[in-house]
């Protein structure tokens, strides 16, 4: 399957509550869209994705009240890169689920991709997208460090053995029919990513192991240490 294709979905959709100060939700205060070495954060997200030949679609997921002002603010990046953007939903699911419509029916694969995850590598992009290839379903993620507790109204209930737990990042990468029908799924929580929709297929979806450097910003101090990480080469 070496000659196989990859469409990536951008999730970039959602409302930085965390991150926008005074409550402010605008575009400019959203963490996607800051600035990082030059650069939105978003556009740093995928350029690693861009530089592969396997990566031929790129879909940007924007919350709806964004859609205007990004196509607008951003029509020169839009039309260099051939970017693909659609309106986002509610949650996350909806949002990926939006994006996964647009995808083309030429990609094999979909890997989505956190746009609020600027730091990482060429060569996690590369362990993923083989592992996908070979197991069909495949994510990045990192070893817990810490000790991990089940806390309950403020106090502790359980401790858990820390070799178990891992850290689930982006990006998530699925073949296209696999990921289509887990999305086909009556589903009544909020799934927090996509393998674990997929997860509830019972396919197993192999872990690859990556450092912590490939950060999710939800904090202003996420993106001073985002920031550090680019100048020291991410």
């Amino acid at each position: 399957m070496s000659d196989s294709t990859f469409a990536l979905i951008l999730a970039a959709a959602g409302k930085s509550s965390r991150f926008s100060q005074r409550g402010s939700y605008e575009p400019t205060a959203k963490k996607t869209f800051m600035h990082l070495d030059g650069k939105p954060v978003w556009l740093r997200s995928i350029e690693k994705f861009l530089r592969r030949d396997d990566v031929e679609q790129v879909i940007i997921v924007a919350a709806p009240e964004d859609i205007d002002w990004f196509r607008k603010y951003y029509l020169n990046e839009i039309n260099d890169l051939l970017l693909l953007v659609v309106a986002g939903g509610e949650t996350r699911m909806d949002s990926i689920r939006n994006g996964l419509i647009a995808v083309s029916s030429k990609a094999d694969f979909v890997a989505v991709h956190d746009a609020a995850r600027p730091c990482v590598t060429a060569q996690e992009i590369d362990d993923v997208f083989s592992a996908a290839k070979i197991h069909g379903a495949a994510l990045l993620a990192s070893p817990v460090t810490g000790t991990i507790k089940k806390v309950v109204d403020g106090f502790i209930e359980a401790t858990y053995p820390r070799e178990y737990f891992w850290e689930a990042q982006t990006p998530q990468v699925f073949r296209r029919e696999l990921l289509f029908e887990a999305y086909k799924q009556r589903i009544t929580d909020i799934p927090t990513d996509d393998a674990q929709l997929v997860e509830r297929l019972g396919v197993p979806i192999c872990v690859v192991p990556s450092d912590r450097g490939n950060i999710k910003i939800t904090s202003q101090s996420d993106l001073v240490l985002a920031k550090y990480l680019v100048e020291m080469g991410r």
